[in-house]
């Protein structure tokens, strides 16, 4: 049996610190959302304004993911990290010094690119790493973004007690110089040529197996990613907002999009483990079916208690979606090609993330509460399923979906 440098020892340890750089490098996505209240009251602006920074920076994100992923491919993922980062960094600096909301606003995208260079490019770089364990080792790697949606908002909620959005901003900015600039220089390594060779081997036996070009097998993936987060943005990004509407607070908005993305993390594992089984695929169409499922549970005006069941129940349920994208990528397309092909389906799906939060503000300021936005959230969620169904129908014999080693 040919020797390679996958999931080996050092593979594992090398994911360790990438999902602890991921952890802290992820915390701009999050951050923005915590502030949303505290950013609409302190410039006096309606609802759909104030997500107006969260969607530059979901934008900036997606920009992130898709140019980023190409210079991985050719520099490798340490330069990308630590001068993503420090951008990132920077942004929140700058965010404290101005009261201007459209200059906050336009900041937002270094938040945004910054925190993409810990999700897309890091889960590209961890594939290199794996052949057997790709499923698993994808889902942990891409759980450092929820981890940091866990972690980091009761943090922040404490800071902004005392010293508002801005006070939070300046901690968060200094945390990822100190942290994720000196630690991409941990990740300098690169497989060697043996290894990348058997895994563009493997690859293309599975591409032989589907009756898909990779450019429409990438397009269908790329549309099915907008719907997914479309919907999946809904209760991710409003629901400090749905909690103080419903009278809750703000604060036990926080502790359910903590528990949501803890939830997140749970799922994104077992469906990673899954995906080493059943294929990247089909664990793409369940776990869209099953989001579709709790998203309408929203529709339920409970008391608080049933939010925060019904928060967790989603975060079950949507955790495995995003990272499928990727393992699909790479089940079927060369290594070679990993950070571009991998960044392009990743950043479609967060272009559905900034999307959603806009246009489920926008939905809310027209009706007053989030009953049609849910609705909306299910319709482009139908999309998500009804294309990851039909790519399945095609797979020649139905067994393509089945990860080979």
């Amino acid at each position: 049996m040919e020797t390679t440098q996958h999931d080996s020892r050092y593979s594992w340890a090398r994911l360790a610190i990438s999902l602890g750089l991921s952890v802290v490098g992820s915390i701009g996505m999050w951050a923005v959302i915590v502030v949303l209240p505290a950013m609409q009251a302190d410039f006096g602006i309606s609802r759909a304004a104030a997500t107006l920074p969260y969607t530059v920076c979901m934008a900036g994100f997606a920009l992130g993911n898709l140019m980023l992923g190409r210079a991985v491919d050719r520099w490798g993922i340490t330069p990308v990290l630590a001068v993503a980062s420090a951008a990132q960094a920077l942004g929140f600096i700058l965010a404290t010094m101005t009261n201007s909301l459209a200059i906050v606003s336009a900041l937002h995208i270094l938040l945004g690119l910054g925190a993409a260079a810990s999700f897309g490019p890091l889960i590209a770089d961890v594939s290199q790493w794996f052949l057997r364990r790709r499923g698993i080792a994808v889902a942990i790697a891409a759980s450092g973004n929820y981890l940091a949606g866990t972690v980091w908002p009761t943090p922040i909620a404490w800071v902004m007690a005392d010293y508002d959005w801005q006070g939070a901003y300046l901690v968060l900015g200094v945390l990822i110089l100190i942290v994720v600039v000196p630690g991409a220089f941990l990740l300098r390594r690169q497989i060697d040529a043996a290894s990348s060779e058997h895994a563009t081997a493997a690859a293309a036996t599975k591409a032989a197996s589907i009756r898909l070009s990779p450019r429409t097998l990438q397009i269908l993936l790329a549309i099915a990613g907008i719907g997914c987060c479309t919907a999946m943005s809904m209760p991710q990004v409003h629901i400090v907002a749905l909690c103080i509407d419903r009278g809750f607070g703000a604060e036990a908005g926080a502790e359910m999009l903590s528990l949501m993305l803890a939830g997140g993390v749970a799922s994104r594992l077992v469906f990673g483990a899954l995906a080493d089984r059943l294929g990247g695929l089909l664990v793409l169409a369940i776990g869209g079916t099953l989001q579709m499922l709790a998203l309408s549970l929203f529709l339920y005006q409970g008391d608080m208690a049933a939010l925060y069941l019904i928060a967790l129940i989603f975060g079950l349920s949507q955790g495995g979606i995003v990272p499928a994208y990727a393992i699909i990528v790479r089940e079927y397309m060369p290594p070679a090609q990993a950070g571009r092909r991998v960044g392009i389906v990743i950043g479609a799906t967060i272009i559905g993330m900034a999307f959603g939060g806009w246009v489920t503000g926008w939905i809310y300021d027209l009706t007053g509460n989030y009953q049609a936005a849910i609705w909306n959230g299910i319709a482009f969620n139908l999309v998500n399923i009804v294309i990851a169904l039909g790519i399945l129908m095609r797979v020649r014999g139905g067994t393509a979906n089945a990860q080979t080693a």
